[in-house]
């Protein structure tokens, strides 16, 4: 009966374990593939915060010297600048498009300035937040956006487009950040792109896939981008900004910065400490020193590792009855065992052991339940074999022995006592 009785345990959680992988294999692939892909996702879409995006003199393949070579092919005159107020200093000379490809690292207490530009001058900026939309005093708010930048002609939405630039260019990857604001701003590319009339223009374009050395090439990027920039025949003032700006920490003037190569002119009026504004704290120097990839494939490892940590792990269940490997005999079974109990010191367990094994004989020889008391217990023993009631109860419930001969002791007089009452079963009766 038993043996029945594991046989169907048995039968009953192998399908139990079945389904249970049946639900966890597909559930654990289909989240190693949702985050495979936002790893594959974050490293593939660009920081702006990283050095070299979108700058004039890198060759990488989110950079824009490309598009920096296009424009002087063209004969557009590019001045690059490392630091706003000498960008704004370059740009004041005269009506020019000044190309802010990363805003988020330009100051808020100077972002204003950026649209006190001359009259007939054109502000171009990728991907503004609402911040820097704000501190610019544009009516223009970010919309949707969506996973990557898409390619759609100037009239995706069905208004037609009213930028020269992006008729010629026809479609181009912009849809990223879609924008929104009143009349009259030009609408272009679904809200992708637009465009802020005014003395100094401003254009919000909603990606920088146009700009970028990998995509310029791709649909009409190339020639939205250099339509944007070298349009009207003005100069290209370039920000190059390699980090967030930090606030001034003194009333002295501000340092030159490169200015197309060469140190900017001095003579700008001098900035008090930016208190409302304080610089942001430094990145951590250690995520820093290795690149995107190298973060992005250890995180990929360490899922793996835990997948198969998972997979190689004990599970949590019944336990079942499995056949040994090989025969082993009953003597070198309990001479392991006890050479492992010995080695371990454990005279408690081992006495334990002894006493269970004494009363699991004499309990049912002597018709006694199993939650009998122990002073009834041996007293009845002590009847039956005619031994002293003390004695018995200590050998069947008394202390554990102090040391080994103390427990060979117990053993042999368990033995005896046992061998009195419950002699072992002959070969005609039942075990």
């Amino acid at each position: 009966m038993t043996a029945t009785a594991t046989a169907t345990g048995t039968a009953t959680a192998t399908p139990a374990r079945r389904r249970w992988h049946r639900i966890v294999v597909p559930v654990a692939l289909g989240v190693l593939l949702i985050v495979t892909t936002l790893i594959l996702h974050e490293v593939d879409q660009p920081d702006p915060g990283e050095r070299g995006f979108l700058s004039p003199v890198a060759t990488d393949d989110d950079g824009g010297s490309r598009l920096a070579e296009e424009l002087a092919a063209r004969g557009v005159p590019l001045r690059r600048a490392t630091d706003t107020a000498a960008a704004l200093r370059a740009a004041g000379a005269g009506p020019s498009t000044l190309f802010v490809p990363a805003p988020e690292l330009v100051r808020p207490a100077t972002l204003t300035a950026l649209a006190a530009l001359p009259p007939g001058s054109r502000l171009v900026l990728v991907e503004p937040s609402r911040r820097a939309l704000v501190e610019l005093g544009t009516p223009v708010e970010p919309a949707a956006r969506r996973w990557a930048a898409r390619a759609v002609p100037p009239d995706a939405d069905g208004t037609p487009c009213r930028l020269p630039e992006a008729v010629r260019a026809g479609t181009a990857a912009v849809d990223h950040q879609r924008y929104a604001g009143p009349e009259p701003v030009d609408r272009c590319y679904g809200g992708a792109l637009l465009r802020i009339p005014g003395d100094a223009e401003i254009v919000v374009v909603g990606a920088g896939d146009p700009f970028r050395n990998d995509r310029i090439d791709e649909w009409g990027n190339r020639d939205l981008a250099t339509g944007l920039l070298g349009g009207g025949g003005r100069p290209v003032v370039w920000l190059d900004l390699p980090a967030p700006e930090p606030a001034p920490t003194s009333a002295s003037p501000s340092p030159t910065r490169e200015v197309d190569g060469a140190p900017a002119p001095s003579g700008t009026p001098r900035e008090r400490p930016d208190r409302a504004n304080p610089p942001p704290r430094p990145d951590n120097p250690l995520w820093d020193a290795f690149p995107t990839w190298f973060w992005a494939i250890l995180a990929q490892l360490a899922l793996a590792g835990l997948l198969v940590v998972l997979w190689r792990a004990r599970r949590l269940g019944p336990p079942v009855t499995e056949p040994l490997p090989v025969t082993v005999r009953s003597a070198e079974t309990v001479r392991g065992r006890a050479r492992l109990y010995r080695r371990a010191g454990a005279r408690d367990t081992v006495a334990g052991s002894l006493r269970d094994a004494a009363l699991g004989r004499l309990l049912p020889r002597l018709n006694l339940p199993a939650d009998t008391p122990d002073d009834e217990v041996a007293a009845r023993v002590a009847a039956a074999s005619g031994g002293d009631p003390e004695r018995v109860a200590e050998l069947l419930h008394g202390p554990v022995p102090e040391n080994d001969r103390e427990l060979l002791e117990l053993a042999r007089e368990l033995d005896t006592l046992t061998r009195t009452l419950a002699p072992h079963p002959t070969e005609g009766e039942p075990r």
